[in-house]
């Protein structure tokens, strides 16, 4: 039987990269992409290979960073351009195959197997193909990983950055993926790594010669899939771009670089989730029905807590205000957070919803209006840039003001 042909494309730095072709002046200094830029306590989203030179991690906070690089340059994000790089970047791979499977925004993999007889080039040559092709016509770089495997390809293409091919074959997989950390292994997360750890495995070559019985005993289902994954037995398919079902959740985490509390810090940190969740929302032509926070001190207790919504939403100033009560009542605004995970849940096609009781009476009372604000305000973005105008969040009295952050419209 004949192996799969996989790639996985990945852009790199891809925020800062699509900041730099909207001001190409960013490419010559140290740049972040962040929340507010005049706030303290906002957040690293992405930055340049000059900006991590300094050691400067996504994640950590603008007063952080700029400890460390005094002439960083911190602009702001433009959530819906990057969905539009996004969209491009995925037609040009769907020039080669209808089986592309977006795997975030920055990310697909794509299965070539069945079309390589029409490219007359190795596997190797065609990513280096699309690589160029990306460069070219979008003007950002992509490191492409070639595999039997969308998890050596995904290995592959995290093995050598930035604008970069690597081949991981079954004649060269033991050689490059074994002496790697188990943490570059796909869902291979930090309470997964130290349970392993403890049993002295520490590469993904230790990983798969492991004895199987054993990790299903100590990792449950998760150990299985791990010790399969190390040893390439990934048969996952790559889904077609058009086939995909539509998802029943959206969602976006972040673990922070030093642990955030108060109220300030934590509304930074659900500001910037919500701003992706509210644009994938509409991105998919889904409301949510459902807001969930998924929480997680620095002793890595996890708390997690839901609320049904009054009225299907993908208001941005819905998913804020709901997502900080929830957080409030489950640990309280004085509670230290190591990590944060907002999920919009219970979607729902838009016009297709019947109200319901909202447990804390956080939806703004016109909704149509604040609608009408939000969709006006994504066109502004979209034509003249995320910092042209802003947004307010409406006043609240369960939540205190409510008080927007600048550039997080």
């Amino acid at each position: 039987m004949t192996d799969r042909v996989i790639l996985h494309c990945d852009c790199n730095g891809f925020f800062a990269s699509v900041e730099t072709l909207l001001d190409p002046t960013l490419a010559d200094v140290p740049m972040a992409v962040t929340g507010d830029p005049n706030s303290r306590h906002g957040i690293i989203l992405a930055k340049n290979e000059k900006a991590k030179a300094f050691g400067i991690q996504t994640a950590e906070t603008i007063y952080s960073a700029k400890q460390k690089c005094p002439q960083l340059v911190c602009v702001l994000s433009h959530h819906r351009k990057y969905e539009e790089i996004s969209q491009k970047v995925n037609q040009i791979y769907l020039d080669y195959t209808d089986l592309v499977d977006p795997f975030g925004i920055d990310e697909s993999f794509l299965d070539v197997t069945g079309s390589m007889k029409l490219f007359g080039c190795t596997p190797k040559e065609l990513a280096d193909r699309i690589r160029a092709r990306v460069k070219r016509e979008i003007g950002i770089t992509i490191s492409v990983g070639v595999s039997f495997c969308r998890v050596f390809a995904k290995l592959g293409s995290d093995y050598k950055k930035p604008d970069a091919t690597t081949v991981i074959d079954r004649e060269n997989y033991k050689e490059v993926a074994f002496p790697l950390p188990v943490s570059a292994l796909l869902f291979a997360g930090r309470r997964t790594t130290e349970a392993l750890r403890s049993l002295g495995i520490l590469t993904i070559g230790q990983l798969a010669g492991a004895d199987r019985a054993l990790l299903v005993a100590r990792l449950g289902e998760m150990g299985d899939t791990l010790w399969r994954y190390a040893n390439g037995l990934d048969n996952e398919p790559v889904h077609s771009f058009y086939d995909r079902p539509a998802p029943k959740s959206v969602g976006n985490g972040m673990t922070f670089r030093r642990d955030i509390s108060g109220e300030s810090e934590i509304r930074s940190g659900v500001m910037t989730l919500c701003d992706s969740v509210a644009a994938r929302l509409r991105q998919e032509d889904r409301k949510a029905t459902v807001v969930q926070v998924q929480i997680k001190t620095p002793d890595f207790r996890v708390v997690q807590r839901q609320c049904t919504l009054k009225r299907a939403t993908w208001l941005r100033a819905d998913l804020i205000s709901n997502a900080m009560a929830l957080i409030r009542a489950a640990v309280g605004y004085g509670t230290a957070i190591r990590t944060l995970t907002i999920t919009a849940a219970g979607l729902v096609p838009p016009g297709e919803t019947e109200e319901q009781l909202d447990i804390f009476n956080l939806a703004p009372e016109e909704p149509s209006k604040q609608e009408a604000v939000e969709d006006a305000l994504a066109e502004i973005h979209r034509k003249y840039g995320k910092g042209s105008i802003t947004l307010g969040l409406y006043e609240n009295p369960e939540i205190g003001t409510g008080k927007h952050h600048k550039g997080h419209g």
